[in-house]
Formats: C-alpha cells, structure tokens, sequence
C-alpha cells in the first residue's frame, strides 16, 4: 500500500506530531520515502480541495510514499510568535519522520524550503537518501557576488505590497501566471493563502525568510541532489538553479519549460516525470488511458466578425467574461476542461445527462453578455494521456459543434 498522509497535523510547538491519516492510495508497496515540504506557507486539507494540486500529490504517490505537512505556524500546526529558525524547522522534519516511521528519505522541498532540505541533507545524510529542490535558491535577495533575486528594498516593497493586498489571490499572476485568469483556481488560491497562515506570520516568515544565506552550506551536501528549475519563472530566476547544481557536488540540474513558480500547476509533469526517474531510475512514460465520456466542444458564433466590430480590448474583456462563465458551469456540473481553444472550450464529462444540463446553463449564462455559442456533444470511447484527450469520439464531437 502506498500510503497518502493527507492530514499531516504537527503540533510542533509542543515538541509532538500527532499523526492523523484521512485518505489511503492503494497499490504496491513502495520502499521509497519523500518528505515533500511545501514553500512560503501551506495548509495540507486545502491543498486537496484543488484537483489541480491534488493530481500533482496522487502522481507522486504513485510511485513512493508521500508525507505532507504544515511547517510550525502555519496551516494546521499551531500559530505561533517567533517565526523558527531554519535549525528548528529541520529538526520539526525530523520529528515528523520519526512520527510516521520513516528512517530514511528524499527531501523534496519547493521554493523558500529548498534551502531547508538542503541543510537537512547536508546535517543527516544517513537519514537523506536524496535531496530535490525544485525552483528554489541558495538566497533570496542579490549582492554583488550572488547576481539574482530582488534586492532586499524591492522584496520589502513586495512585502508592504502583501500587507495591502492580503485576503485576495495575492501575486497569482507573477507567481501561478497560467491560472491567473482562471476564477475558479483564484478563489481557491485566495483561501489557501487565508488558511495558510495570518498576515502577521506571513510577513514574519518573509521577513526571515530574507536572511536565508546557504552558499556555504552546499559543498558539504553529500546525498544525490536533484535541481529542478522552470525556465520562465517570475518568482525564483533560473540563475537561481543553475547556481544551486554548480555548488552542490555531482548535482543533476533540469531546467523545464514551464512559467509557473509552483511545482503543480504548469510544468508540473516535467517536474513528476524528473522526480520519479531520478527516484526510482527508470523512466515511465505518461500512461495512455481509455475511457468512456462524453465530450463537449462550444465556439463563439461569429467571433471573427465581433473581434473586428468591438476592437481588440473590448473583444478581450468579452472573451475573459465568456471564458469565466463557462469555466463556472464546467466547475458547477463537474466537467473538466482539456483545451481552449480561443474563442471556445473542449472539456470531458463522466456522463451524459450532466454535460447536457451544462451545456444549457453556458448557453443562458452567456446570453446577458451578449454571447452566442454553438455546442456539439458526443459520447464515445477517448484516449486521455498528459491531460489531452483523443480518438474518433473527439472529431465527431467537433464535427456536431461545426454543424450547430
């Protein structure tokens, strides 16, 4: 059995993890261990409630046995004062590997905890059997002899810039920039941030967070080290990365097409495939899965026509009004979207009846807009693989849509 921790729940303040596992993911038997530990904050129940980040943990679930949990301050650890050292936050993955029996494991941590995995790599290599970091630093802010990274007066900008912004999707489109203009995904960042952690340990923990320096710390990191940098990412530069495999001894450095700074949302394919392979030492490519469903496909009547009638900017605020509508009623009725198109969506649907009711709630729900759509559905055997869906059940779904 592979063993999920869904909740995870680390009463660190007292010196205790109690232990509390809500969902199991059976399987073999894994005798790999990672301890994935989540950047800048977290809150390990909300996590699951976004099928994007959730697919990203099942994944890596797959192939070892996952352990989630909330750092000391926040999520569903107690809140706390004082904001821990980087020696006290190691010493809290200690205590949440002993509560749950592991020995031995990967340190997989994500932007500001790669610096932690690090010096826990580094501290207890018998208890590390490999460290990856993934879109993270060795320090946060520039210098003269480290070129990347803000300086600390534009991170302390950047920080006030929190304190005004905070309850909302705060930084989405510099730090998830693929999902920024996905209602749905903003909504869940927004709680996720609010359950994270309060405005006042989240500066805390920035403000700490700027002191991190752990140059002198990677030449001593003796276990295998995977770096994992995305190439385009507004939050951490890839500088960062490439800096990170050239001091730490026989690292392996991939720099992956991908925008977002977070492991889960673009790229993060690239990330489980690099992940698994260095892991396990064998390359699986992404499983082909067939599948009965009914798939719909919606176009904007005469949207050429209206791009050149509104102009480019009105057409744009039509089209993000159209695109939220429809992402809405995807969401109410639980069809999951595969491509847009543009000026239209592809999505899936376990059953008939639901994507019929969906396609006239979009149907109503565009009109007061002034939004005409056709739509075809077609039930039939698709392939799904990566995301994509295929196979002669998708061509005559399109066929009916171009013939609505």
């Amino acid at each position: 059995m592979a063993l999920l921790s869904r909740s995870l729940v680390a009463n660190l303040s007292a010196g205790n993890v109690e232990r509390e596992t809500l969902t199991r993911v059976h399987g073999s038997e894994y005798p790999i261990d990672i301890v994935l530990v989540p950047g800048w904050i977290s809150n390990v129940e909300v996590f699951w409630e976004e099928p994007v980040v959730a697919r990203f943990l099942q994944e890596l679930a797959s192939f070892a046995r996952l352990i989630l949990f909330d750092k000391r301050g926040t999520g569903l650890s107690d809140r706390l004062v004082e904001v821990a050292t980087l020696e006290q936050r190691m010493d809290d993955v200690r205590a949440v590997m002993d509560a749950v029996g592991s020995k031995c494991a990967a340190l997989m941590g994500y932007s500001e905890d790669g610096p932690l995995c690090a010096l826990f790599s580094a501290t207890y290599p018998e208890r590390t059997s490999a460290l990856i970091m993934i879109n993270s630093y060795a320090r946060i802010t520039r210098t003269k002899d480290y070129p990347w990274g803000p300086t600390e007066g534009e991170l302390i900008a950047f920080l006030d810039k929190v304190a005004s912004d905070w309850g909302g999707p705060l930084d989405i489109d510099q730090r998830i920039p693929t999902m920024a203009n996905d209602s749905r995904f903003a909504h869940w960042w927004a709680r996720f941030l609010r359950q994270g952690a309060t405005p006042k340990a989240l500066l805390s923990l920035a403000h700490a967070n700027m002191q991190i320096d752990i140059r002198h710390v990677l030449p001593s990191v003796r276990v295998p080290a995977l770096i994992l940098h995305a190439d385009a990412d507004r939050i951490i530069e890839a500088g960062h990365g490439r800096y990170l495999a050239g001091a730490v001894c026989g690292a392996k450095l991939v720099i992956y097409p991908a925008r977002d700074h977070v492991p889960f949302a673009d790229g993060a394919q690239h990330v489980i495939r690099h992940v698994r392979e260095f892991l396990t030492g064998a390359y699986r490519p992404a499983p082909v899965d067939s599948t009965l469903c009914t798939i719909l496909f919606t176009d904007i009547v005469g949207s050429t026509r209206q791009l050149v009638e509104r102009g480019d900017r009105a057409w744009a605020d039509l089209l993000a009004a159209h695109n939220n509508a429809v992402r809405s009623e995807l969401a109410l009725y639980r069809g999951r979207e595969v491509n847009n198109t543009g000026d239209g969506f592809v999505a899936i649907f376990d059953g008939p009846a639901r994507s019929i009711r969906c396609a006239q709630a979009i149907r109503d729900a565009l009109r007061p807009i002034g939004v005409n759509v056709r739509m075809g559905l077609h039930s039939g055997e698709c392939e799904i693989q990566d995301g994509a869906v295929s196979g002669l059940a998708v061509h005559i779904a399109a066929r009916v849509s171009a013939a609505a």
